[in-house]
């Protein structure tokens, strides 16, 4: 049994080893090794010996540390991929960020927030954490990611607030070829924003 656990524990650190620096592994990623029992308590194994770091709940990377700075965080990008990838989600920006990605708004939002379609949590992040808050998929269809990020930024500044100054801004800093996904996602978009939409991708 010793001799089995060792094999597993030390596959599962091969593996990761010879993976890219940065990524985010998940137990998903080893149950070709064992069963889930057995690759949690490998992982957890590995935690404990210092070979692994925890990311999050269920998220593992190789621990490593900078001179200078200290404990290394795993990156933005490779942490979302490994949440999604857990979960079964989609993870977006806030509708605030949206705004401010699109130009609508000067505002930059300083709590880490993300948008899931999966279940809200808060996720330890180095010394502080992540929150991300669900959002209903029905507001997050859009084929086109500029059309998601239009979504969210109107339904963040509120349909009372988006006048005219508004659509010419969006009109303004989307390209033609952006403009016309809009029309692309009428059907994607609530009522109102659909509105918007036909507004934005026709010229003034």
């Amino acid at each position: 049994m010793k001799k089995h656990t060792g094999s597993i524990d030390a596959a599962i650190l091969d593996r990761i080893r010879s993976g890219a620096q940065d990524y985010v592994w998940t137990p998903a990623d080893f149950l070709d090794l064992g069963s889930r029992a057995a690759v949690d308590k490998a992982l957890s194994r590995n935690v404990k010996s210092g070979q692994l770091r925890r990311a999050g709940r269920g998220l593992y990377h190789i621990l490593r540390q900078h001179p200078i700075l200290g404990n290394w965080v795993a990156p933005d990008s490779q942490l979302h991929d490994a949440i999604c990838r857990r979960d079964g989600s989609r993870i977006y920006s806030t509708g605030a960020h949206a705004a401010n990605a699109l130009g609508l708004s000067d505002q930059v939002p300083m709590r880490p927030m993300l948008l899931t379609t999966g279940a809200s949590r808060r996720i330890r992040r180095g010394t502080g954490s992540l929150v991300l808050k669900h959002v209903s998929p029905r507001f997050v269809s859009a084929r086109h990611h500029t059309s998601t990020l239009a979504i969210l930024a109107l339904r963040s500044i509120g349909r009372r607030f988006v006048d005219d100054e508004i659509v010419a801004r969006l009109r303004r800093n989307l390209s033609p070829v952006d403009r016309a996904a809009l029309l692309d996602d009428l059907a994607c978009a609530p009522a109102w924003i659909a509105d918007v939409f036909r507004q934005v991708a026709t010229d003034s």
